[in-house]
């Protein structure tokens, strides 16, 4: 057994404004994510965020398994608006591979504001209407499964100290599934995989109207608080598609004029200033991520592309990165470069199909996961 004496974060997501529906509240709540360990450690402790929230938020109950999760020394605790809170540490021993539970309970009413929606294979929640907080097993007719995140941020291990965290950090691209079969792909060597991704982000832009607010916070708001992150080493920065494709006027969208559209000098500023110099200063390697292709998106146009190319080459040369990612060439066409290979496209020409996220994670796998060590199993206890 080695010893256990580095917090690095195992798990991780971002926190962001929920999507307005008619109903934004929760009463009598359960809430249960499952979470895969990649690492073996000794103690746990978890982060949980109202950061977009404008009301507190009481969490009655919260546990792993059936190990209360404490906070200051008392069970439950009410997060306020716009923070964030971390757990005591708790004497929780986890071998890599172990599946923990990590559930709340929420008894009044609750504004559900902070979440983040996150789809993969290593994704999964669920929800159940009453206090099942302690229960082996949620009731079936009682459940449902989710893929809303809400409130739970971040979990950290004590762990050897050859182990290390790698940041995803982007837009919807990354909310989906190439970070869990980037963390497929990893499981076994010294790094884990940390989501920071939400849907709809731009570098240079936000939406303050409910009818866009879930597409989240801009990159100079979100990045200081999402490379919150024990142990990171490495960030993985694949941001900037919606910086390009959103804006189309307020003749056609009154909340999307012309005004938000950048110039790719803009963008290139915005992502040295707000994300590059920022994590050289915290001692992280940066990668670049290559923009996937567009061709038959709703708003695609050739000056688009041209954007999008130009971006792309900077973020190929630039050397101001550690190296780069290329997604782009990862998932593209043969014959057409500016469109989605065969099989590729998951239908709306914007965002990936499954085996094109495999191939994404791949591509970053194999200039990041490649050169670390891999576990023997007696070396795993």
């Amino acid at each position: 057994m080695k010893d256990n004496n580095k917090w690095v974060a195992c798990w991780g997501n971002a926190t962001s404004i929920t999507n307005r529906r008619e109903a934004v509240y929760a009463k009598d709540l359960t809430l249960r994510y499952p979470i895969r360990m990649c690492f073996s450690g000794s103690m746990l402790r978890f982060r949980f965020s109202n950061l977009t929230g404008t009301e507190p938020v009481t969490l009655d109950k919260v546990f792993v398994g059936r190990t209360p999760i404490t906070f200051e020394g008392k069970a439950g605790v009410t997060l306020m608006p716009g923070k964030e809170t971390e757990s005591d540490a708790i004497g929780y021993a986890v071998n890599r591979g172990d599946t923990i539970e990590v559930s709340m309970y929420m008894a009044g009413y609750t504004q559900m504001n902070s979440g983040t929606l996150i789809t993969g294979p290593l994704s999964k929640g669920q929800y159940a209407y009453g206090d099942f907080a302690e229960a082996d097993e949620l009731p079936l007719d009682l459940s449902r499964n989710t893929n809303w995140f809400y409130f739970l941020n971040t979990i950290d291990v004590l762990t050897s100290q050859e182990n290390h965290a790698v940041v995803c950090y982007g837009d919807s691209i990354t909310a989906q599934s190439w970070p869990d079969y980037m963390a497929q792909l990893a499981f076994g060597t010294n790094a884990s995989i940390i989501r920071r991704a939400v849907s709809g982000t731009r570098i240079l832009r936000q939406y303050d109207c409910i009818t866009y607010q879930a597409y989240g916070l801009k990159g100079a708001t979100r990045f200081p608080i999402e490379m919150n992150v024990a142990g990171a080493t490495d960030v993985i920065i694949q941001h900037g598609i919606n910086d390009i494709i959103h804006p189309v006027g307020t003749d056609v969208n009154p909340f999307r004029p012309w005004s938000d559209l950048p110039t790719v000098e803009e963008m290139e500023h915005g992502v040295e200033d707000i994300y590059v110099k920022p994590a050289k200063a915290m001692g992280l390697k940066v990668w670049s991520g290559t923009l996937l292709p567009i061709y038959g998106w709703r708003t695609y146009n050739e000056d688009r592309e041209r954007m999008r190319q130009q971006f792309n080459e900077w973020l190929r040369t630039s050397p101001i990165f550690d190296g780069c990612i290329d997604f782009d060439a990862a998932v593209r066409s043969v014959t057409n470069p500016k469109a989605f290979a065969d099989g590729f496209d998951s239908g709306d020409h914007l965002h990936p199909s499954e085996l094109a996220y495999e191939a994404m994670a791949q591509a970053a796998a194999h200039k990041l996961v490649r050169r670390m060590p891999r576990y023997d199993h007696e070396e795993l206890f």
